[in-house]
């Protein structure tokens, strides 16, 4: 008998998964260790600096097996662009502590600006310490930061400079900006972080700041704000030499949205934000006669700023802008005096990371006397005229 046997060819199979631009072409070409892929026109996601390479060697034949897998960070350089709130000629201290947390991811930081005043502002980013490079873009459409027009600017920054982590303050512009630039990316957004374990794992507070969970990100691209509190703002060092500044791309893409006026309540006092002292007042204090009353002096003396609780502001003791909670400011002063606040955790999720807690309160069981460093039970209609008086002697 006799028996003659086939080989059967194998067919490869390959599964894609499920994320934008995951699957590509059959070829995979190893340059100075990395590999460098080239899936469809549309679904590019190498920098374009890379991209005429990338085609020359396709056109010279090279191939290798069927790689199926998602883009992630760690398959590229990891490298850092930090953007820089600058208004005026004057930097956003928030700002700076977002640059303060890219450093501690390990990797090349690149300071980004943009606006009417770009070329001088960046020459004092250059001096920042960890700041290996600064990108600028002058362009006058950018000085409101509108984020309409501002987040397609980082993400055609972003691309052509192929960076891999994207990092900015949780404040006003950081929170309007960031979750467009992170849905222009195609990724999720990693929110109000305030620590870095790693390049792609972080900590960030939940449940009103009563708890910390450690978060880890897994998209290609990490887009993150960061709780400027938990980070000290970044300074010039003793002797530095400049990082080298260069021109950023300006796609000047059509906004839908024009900038028309604004109204800009000047004072002497220091910031909320960023101030080293701050006295707060809240519903004990009745109402908005008694809150100037009591509350600017004790500032004044202090040389504070002043915030108030959410059920002053509500009631129309202060304004808006001075709310401080977890819908409000969230700030970690040298100083907080809290006056006539009760504690609710809502307050305390924008104040408790203060280094030095006074609480003011006729109610003993106050929750606000649980975080307080100082307590003091009494009138404040009468101990904080008296407090006032004592310090400005």
């Amino acid at each position: 008998m006799h028996m003659t046997t086939r080989k059967r060819k194998r067919k490869r199979v390959v599964t894609p998964l499920h994320h934008p631009g995951t699957c590509i072409e059959p070829r995979n070409i190893q340059v100075g260790g990395n590999y460098l892929h080239t899936p469809p026109p549309s679904q590019r996601h190498l920098p374009k600096r890379l991209q005429p390479a990338m085609l020359a060697l396709r056109s010279a034949g090279l191939r290798a097996s069927i790689h199926c897998f998602r883009l992630t960070a760690s398959s590229r350089l990891l490298s850092t662009l930090a953007i820089l709130e600058h208004r005026q000629g004057k930097w956003n201290a928030n700002s700076l502590s977002a640059l303060t947390a890219a450093t501690q991811l390990g990797s090349g930081v690149t300071a980004f600006i943009a606006g009417s005043d770009a070329a001088k502002m960046g020459a004092e980013a250059a001096k920042f310490k960890g700041v290996e490079k600064v990108l600028t873009v002058e362009n006058e459409e950018y000085d409101k930061g509108l984020p309409e027009n501002f987040a397609p600017l980082v993400v055609e920054n972003v691309k052509e400079g192929g960076f891999t982590h994207v990092i900015a303050a949780h404040t006003a512009f950081g929170k309007n900006t960031m979750p467009r630039v992170a849905a222009l990316l195609d990724v999720g957004q990693v929110s109000d972080i305030v620590g870095v374990e790693s390049e792609d794992t972080f900590r960030r507070p939940i449940y009103a700041g009563n708890a910390i969970a450690t978060i880890k990100s897994l998209d290609s691209f990490k887009v993150i704000t960061v709780r400027p509190s938990a980070f000290d703002p970044a300074g010039p060092p003793a002797e530095s030499n400049a990082a080298p500044i260069e021109s950023g791309k300006d796609p000047k893409t059509t906004s839908q949205t024009a900038w028309v006026s604004e109204q800009i309540s000047t004072s002497a006092r220091p910031d909320l934000g960023s101030a080293a002292r701050v006295v707060s007042g809240g519903r004990g204090l009745k109402d908005k006669e008694n809150f100037d009353k009591v509350i600017t002096p004790l500032a004044d003396a202090l040389g504070a700023a002043i915030g108030a609780s959410r059920a002053a502001v509500d009631a129309g003791y202060a304004d808006n802008a001075l709310q401080v909670g977890q819908t409000g400011k969230i700030v970690a002063p040298e100083l907080y005096v809290a006056v006539g606040i009760s504690g609710a955790i809502q307050h305390l999720a924008g104040m408790k990371d203060s280094k030095t807690i006074v609480a003011i309160n006729k109610d003993a069981d106050a929750p606000i006397f649980q975080v307080a460093d100082i307590g003091l039970v009494g009138d404040l209609f009468t101990t904080v005229p008296e407090l006032t008086e004592k310090i400005k002697q």
